[in-house]
């Protein structure tokens, strides 16, 4: 089956299993999920993961994150889709949520948060929100 926005799926797969308090969600493998998830576990957001190997594209093994019993994500909202792109400058990325947030920018330096691009004076595409 093709899918038209693993992004999407990803993040819909982080917040589904958030807010059925699974201590663990298995997602198809990229190198754009395995640069996202490595943000999330810099930021604090997710506990670890891991890259199973299943003799297809791999498996990404997340263990979620909880404080008090509630997810430590409390959202996750795409921003550029695959109908709609959005580009930024280094100086017009979003802060989401005053900073308490981050925003997950694609650029040609790699994958990093908005702090990290505007820091490193880059901009790229807007792939996703996580607060």
């Amino acid at each position: 089956m093709s899918m038209t926005d693993p992004i999407a799926d990803f993040l819909t797969r982080l917040r589904n299993a958030g807010k059925a308090k699974h201590k663990r969600v298995d997602i198809p493998a990229s190198k754009m999920k395995k640069a996202m998830a490595q943000i999330l576990v810099d930021q604090k957001f997710i506990a670890n993961f891991a890259v199973l190997e299943d003799g297809k594209q791999g498996v990404l093994r997340i263990q979620l994150k909880y404080n008090g019993g509630k997810p430590v994500i409390q959202g996750l909202r795409r921003v550029s889709r695959p109908g709609i792109r959005q580009y930024r400058n280094s100086d017009a990325l979003p802060r989401v949520l005053g900073g308490l947030g981050v925003a997950i920018v694609s650029t040609s330096k790699g994958v990093m948060t908005d702090a990290q691009a505007r820091k490193e004076k880059v901009g790229g595409e807007v792939v996703a929100f996580v607060w």
